[in-house]
């Protein structure tokens, strides 16, 4: 499907909002509508803990909002996540790390051009996860 034209307007998905239902009127109201993430809401809906939600060796701290890394934590989880390989809905973002998208997946948006999503990429996750 080739990507629509005509200056269709969209947005970024990080947003201030702390009430899903503000932020997702906000989100539907453009011409392509995007998942929000509202890490004011909760600190799940940071993009950062989203991506980090099965990736082997992760302490998340939600009191100090933060992401750390353990070399041996990441050694006793990684055989379990890669037995899980062959299945994709083991990594998808569980409704605990995310109230809101799972909230916009289950809208119908069949009438709209397209949608948008985002996480970001392995640099920016690499320097948002504490040692």
């Amino acid at each position: 499907m080739p990507i629509p034209g005509n200056l269709l307007t969209t947005a970024m998905a990080v947003m201030p909002h702390t009430d899903p239902k503000q932020a997702l009127k906000m989100a539907l109201s453009l011409d392509i509508p995007y998942w929000p993430q509202l890490p004011n809401y909760s600190y799940y809906e940071d993009m950062y803990v989203q991506a980090a939600e099965h990736f082997p060796g992760i302490i998340l701290d939600l009191d100090k909002r933060t992401l750390k890394f353990s070399t041996d934590k990441f050694i006793l989880e990684l055989e379990e996540t890669l037995g899980h390989f062959e299945d994709p809905s083991y990594f998808d973002i569980s409704r605990e790390y995310s109230v809101v998208y799972h909230q916009f997946l289950e809208m119908d948006l069949s009438d709209k051009p397209a949608v948008r999503g985002q996480l970001e990429g392995p640099i920016s996750f690499g320097f948002n996860v504490l040692a």
